[in-house]
């Protein structure tokens, strides 16, 4: 998956169904970054999927963005 200039070779996605909802979390290896989201169930597996790796892809343009703001005030 390729957006906002990240490549994601490999997510590595784990699921368990909590009651009428599934907890999704989805994982870069490489980075070792990880996000949680709680779907419905009725859900279809790959939308979760979907929904969790561009949440994945937004939390770490937003770490790259502050590690280069911090970057620029320690100049």
């Amino acid at each position: 998956m390729a957006d906002k200039g990240f490549y994601l070779p490999e997510v590595l996605f784990e699921m368990r169904r909590v009651g009428r909802s599934v907890r999704v979390a989805a994982i870069d290896p490489i980075t070792h970054t990880e996000v949680i989201l709680v779907a419905p169930a009725k859900l279809s597996l790959n939308d979760m999927k979907r929904v969790a790796a561009r949440k994945l892809v937004y939390v770490m343009s937003k770490k790259q963005a502050a590690a280069e703001r911090d970057k620029k005030v320690k100049g």
